[in-house]
């Protein structure tokens, strides 16, 4: 949000800003054409210009090869239509400029093999394809620019009534445009295959760094306050959409927006100095006013989108628990929230709208101006007779052309907005995640020893996220093969932040903790996880479902008393809404499936427990110890106690007795 805001102020620092933004969209482009490890950012520019040197080549040899063709082919139709062409082809390969033209593709084919190594991993595809696109606009521009004096020829025909040479000139004209329409549509293709490219890799890129070193669970800590990564879901889907499809547009816009002015401003400055210069004036001034005028659009939609986000999040969270709403009947609460979130969409909407319409009506105005120069400055030279009607309407086609290669940035002044708005937000992201992810683990003071036979705690100080409250102090603690640990204390007095950190999610402010690695080490918290799955995902979850059989599954569910779910489904892979078709009960029965089929050596159940009758738990207990596994349990049920070794009761300031379970009275604590 500060980066946001320091880009609408004025000042010495407005060049600062615009660096900081190109550095993030550096951080964000140059991964997907080359790693930004191996790679500056001035060696990724010059590849950049590389590859425009061998388009060029490859176009140059190309029309060199059609124009000689149509020399032989059609003399006299070469000569009336393409003389010009014929003629600039015929003086670069017979000066200078040809040696040129040859070294700056060998330069740019030279570049490319130079970093054959950093093109590795489906690179050289992205490039590929960047380049067939450049290519293709390169050929439409050429086209275009060809149109000016064909429409010329057209009109000073048709104003002077010259029947035969008109039909001729318009089969031409048509042809023109049966060339550039299946260019132009390939060029649309390539640009959207290449969009869906990048956004698949930026995406997967982001997603692993997310589910790496648990960075999903760091970005997402329970105080709202500690992070400043509002909405990962959104930054992972949304903005990397519209980054990747806003990235190609303006890049490939800018890069046709030069073409079209390089191809028509000379036609334009040998038709009229006066009005070239004059465009160039009113362009400067325009441009100027606009952008200036434009830059409160870049803070407006970096808040838009987060309160689009916010707004959404809420109704997929209603959504997410429909039941213990209606349960609560907390409707109307749910529609407060829902429509507060709503409130600032729309006032930040409503504030959007009149810097829309503010832009829109400068805009316009400039466009309509743009429209009456032309008519203004070339008027008194074709009344005079200095050039004829065709040559007026050449110079309006290329004015025109000129003119909207010079306003492109101010045409897209809002997406611009909101492509640095998105910028800023997938940026942030995108460092963020890679931050947590690449964090050492020495770094921190609980550990995973591979191997080990215990869990092992030394005088570890705990204390809640924002340090003002200690939960655990100087805690030595050490849970070895065979023993059963039974958690108890009143509530909130950290009995589950004792197992976050056991299980490697909280860490102590001094002392250690080491614990057995992830597959040995099982955490069933008391609301189960359902993940987006079938049955069988469900109880094989987090191994591989190829593990175990069909009968595996159906005797594990009938072993946790869940036979009734076998007969209502017999398909193992039948995917449902299983949060809210089974009850807590059935989950907390289903988690124990789970966990008899991936046989940790050590278990945490964080009340696993707690919507079963004592019955069903007690039987659930004893598959426990029919395995022999070592656990630790967090319950308030005396019955509990039987199940157990030791006790650790905590008192809820930081204090702590172990006790052994056959001297521990309930009542008495």
């Amino acid at each position: 949000m500060t980066d946001m805001t320091a880009t609408t102020t004025a000042g010495p620092g407005a060049l600062q800003n615009l660096r900081h933004q190109l550095r993030k969209l550096r951080h964000l482009a140059q991964p997907f054409f080359l790693p930004l490890d191996q790679a500056s950012g001035w060696q990724f520019i010059g590849l950049l210009v590389s590859l425009l040197f061998c388009v060029g080549g490859i176009v140059l040899a190309v029309l060199t090869v059609l124009i000689r063709s149509l020399e032989k082919l059609q003399p006299a139709l070469t000569e009336k239509y393409f003389g010009g062409v014929a003629s600039t082809i015929t003086t670069i390969w017979s000066g200078a400029w040809g040696i040129a033209f040859v070294a700056l593709f060998l330069i740019g084919v030279g570049s490319f093999i130079s970093f054959r190594q950093q093109l590795r991993g489906r690179r050289w595809l992205h490039w590929l394809l960047l380049a067939a696109i450049v290519l293709m606009l390169l050929a439409v521009n050429g086209i275009n620019a060809g149109i000016g004096f064909i429409a010329r020829d057209l009109t000073n025909a048709l104003v002077s009534k010259q029947e035969d040479g008109f039909y001729r000139i318009l089969i031409v004209y048509g042809a023109c445009f049966v060339v550039a329409l299946p260019i132009r549509v390939a060029q649309i293709f390539f640009t959207y295959k290449l969009g869906i490219i990048w956004r698949n890799w930026l995406s997967r890129s982001l997603i692993e760094d997310y589910m790496s070193n648990r960075a999903y669970y760091v970005l997402n800590p329970n105080d709202e306050a500690a992070t400043d990564v509002d909405n990962p879901d959104q930054r992972i889907t949304e903005d990397t959409r519209s980054f990747t499809a806003q990235s190609l547009s303006f890049t490939l816009g800018i890069f046709d927006a030069f073409l079209t002015f390089s191809l028509n401003i000379l036609i334009l400055w040998s038709i009229s100095r006066t009005l070239t210069l004059s465009l160039f004036g009113y362009a400067a001034f325009a441009t100027t006013v606009l952008v200036v005028s434009g830059r409160n659009l870049v803070r407006i939609n970096f808040d838009q989108l987060r309160y689009e986000a916010d707004f959404r999040y809420g109704l997929v969270h209603v959504r997410d628990n429909a039941e213990s709403i209606a349960f609560y009947s907390g409707e109307v609460p749910e529609q407060q929230e829902t429509e507060r979130r709503l409130g600032s969409v729309v006032r930040n909407f409503n504030l959007l709208i009149i810097w829309r319409v503010i832009i829109d009506v400068m805009r316009r105005t400039i466009g309509y101006a743009g429209i009456f120069f032309p008519y203004l400055l070339m008027a008194p030279a074709y009344f005079s007779g200095e050039i004829d009607y065709g040559g007026f309407v050449q110079a309006n086609f290329a004015f025109n052309m000129v003119e909207g290669s010079l306003f492109f940035v101010v045409n897209q002044i809002e997406e611009l907005a909101q492509f640095t708005a998105g910028i800023s937000r997938l940026e942030g992201f995108q460092t963020k995640v890679e931050q947590v992810s690449q964090e050492a683990p020495t770094n921190r003071k609980s550990r995973v020893l591979p191997g080990s036979d215990a869990i092992v705690i030394q005088s570890a100080d705990l204390f809640t996220p924002n340090g003002s409250k200690p939960v655990i102090k100087d805690l030595t603690l050490s849970v070895g093969d065979h023993d059963k640990l039974l958690v108890v204390g009143p509530s909130g007095c950290g009995k589950t932040s004792l197992l976050r950190m056991i299980s490697g999610l909280w860490d102590p402010s001094s002392g250690s903790v080491e614990r057995p690695e992830t597959g040995d080490l099982l955490f069933i918290p008391q609301k189960p996880y359902m993940l987006l799955g079938s049955l069988r995902e469900q109880l094989c979850y987090p191994t591989e479902e190829e593990r175990f059989s069909d009968e595996q599954l159906r005797s594990v569910l009938e072993q946790v008393n869940l036979s009734k779910l076998v007969s209502r489904y017999p398909d193992l892979d039948i995917k449902q809404d299983w949060p809210r078709i089974l009850s807590l009960g059935e989950q907390q029965r289903l988690a124990f499936g789970r966990l008899l089929l991936n046989s940790p050596r050590f278990v945490v159940l964080d009340e696993a427990t707690s919507a079963l009758d004592v019955k069903t738990e007690k039987h659930l207990y004893n598959l426990l110890l029919e395995r022999d596994l070592s656990f630790i349990s967090v319950g308030h049920r005396p019955a509990l106690k039987q199940f157990h070794s030791n006790v650790l009761e905590l008192a809820g300031n930081g204090d702590w007795k172990l006790i052994p379970a056959g001297s521990y009275n309930p009542e008495a604590a």
